[in-house]
C-alpha cells in the first residue's frame, strides 16, 4: 500500500486518491490539495459479476502504483449514505447494467460500509459518494440551489444548497413515464436503441418534469451523454442549464470534502464491512 501515514489535514501535500466507478470501468487519479491531478490517470474495465472485493482489488492495485496520499474519494453509482452503499444498480448483476440481478452479490453490496472498508485497508481518511455528488462539488458554484445531472449508464443527480451537498435521492428510480424510471426512459440502452436525436428529446422531456421538483438556479449537465444532446434540443434548454465536460469535475474528489456535511464523512455501524482482499 502506498498511502502515506499522516492522515489529518496539516499535509503541506495533501494529495487525495479520487476513485470514480462506472458502469464500465474504474478510473483513478491522484490529485493535489488544488485539485490538479498528478501523473496519468489509470483505468481498468470492469469485468461482471462484480463482488466488492473485486472492485477493492482494482483500487488496490491502482493505489500501488501512485506515489502516495493522505485521503481517498470514491464515487459509484446507487444510494450511499455516510459511507455505506445502500444499494448499487449496476455491481449487483450478472452481466452489467440491464441483465439479471445476483441475489448473492446484492446481499454482499447491501449495506457495506465501504468507506470502512477503504479506511482499513489504506489506513487514511476516506469519503464515499454517489457518483454524480462527486461530479457536482467539481463544478458547482456554491450559490443557491445547483442540481448535476450526469448521463451515462443511467441518471445521477446531485444537489447542492449554497455550497453544501444535500441528502441523495435515487431521481434515477423514480418512475417517468409509461410507468417506467428515468433510468428505464433516457439511459445508454435508449439511446442506442433510439438514436442521438430522439433520446435527446427524451432528455428535455425528462429536465423539464424535473424543474417542479427542484426549481434550481443553476443546472449542470455532465456525464459522457451529456455532449450527445443535439443542438435543436439545446437551444430550448434554457440560460440557466450548463454544460460540463467530465474533465470538469476532476478537482471534485478535493471540493467534496469542504462541501460534505461533517455526518456525511462519518460511516454508520455494520457488520457487512469485513472480507478478505485479494493480494
Amino acid at each position: 500500500m502506498n498511502a502515506v501515514s499522516h492522515t489529518d489535514g496539516s499535509s503541506p501535500k495533501l494529495r487525495t486518491l479520487a476513485v470514480d466507478c462506472g458502469g464500465g470501468g474504474i478510473k483513478t487519479s491522484l490529485l493535489d490539495r488544488a485539485g490538479f491531478q498528478i501523473g496519468h490517470a489509470q483505468r481498468t474495465a470492469l469485468r461482471y459479476p462484480l463482488p466488492p472485493e473485486d472492485l477493492m482489488g482494482i483500487v488496490k492495485k491502482h493505489a500501488a502504483n501512485v506515489e502516495g496520499f493522505e485521503r481517498v474519494t470514491l464515487g459509484m453509482p446507487g444510494m450511499i449514505r455516510h459511507g455505506v452503499v445502500v444499494y448499487t444498480p449496476h455491481y449487483i448483476r450478472k452481466a452489467g447494467p440491464h441483465t439479471k440481478i445476483v441475489p448473492e452479490l446484492a446481499s454482499a453490496w447491501e449495506n457495506l460500509s465501504l468507506s470502512k472498508v477503504l479506511e482499513d485497508q489504506f489506513g487514511v481518511p476516506t469519503l464515499v459518494l454517489n457518483d454524480a455528488e462527486v461530479a457536482a462539488a467539481g463544478v458547482a458554484s456554491g450559490e443557491g440551489i445547483e442540481l448535476m445531472v450526469t448521463l451515462g449508464t443511467g441518471l445521477g443527480t446531485a444537489l447542492i444548497d449554497n455550497g453544501t451537498l444535500a441528502p441523495h435521492l435515487e431521481i434515477s428510480h423514480a418512475p417517468m413515464r409509461w410507468g417506467l424510471t428515468y433510468d428505464d426512459v433516457i439511459g445508454e440502452a435508449e439511446r442506442i436503441r433510439l438514436g442521438d436525436t430522439a433520446w435527446s428529446r427524451r432528455v428535455l422531456k425528462a429536465i423539464e418534469s424535473l424543474w417542479p421538483v427542484f426549481r434550481w438556479d443553476k443546472l449542470y449537465l455532465g456525464g459522457g451523454n451529456s455532449a450527445r444532446i443535439v443542438l435543436s434540443v439545446r437551444g430550448k434548454l434554457g440560460d440557466n442549464v450548463i454544460f460540463v465536460p467530465n474533465a470538469a469535475g476532476m478537482n471534485g474528489g478535493v471540493r467534496a470534502w469542504d462541501m460534505a456535511s461533517p455526518e456525511r464523512t462519518l460511516p454508520l455501524s455494520t457488520e457487512n464491512d469485513h472480507w478478505d482482499l485479494p493480494d
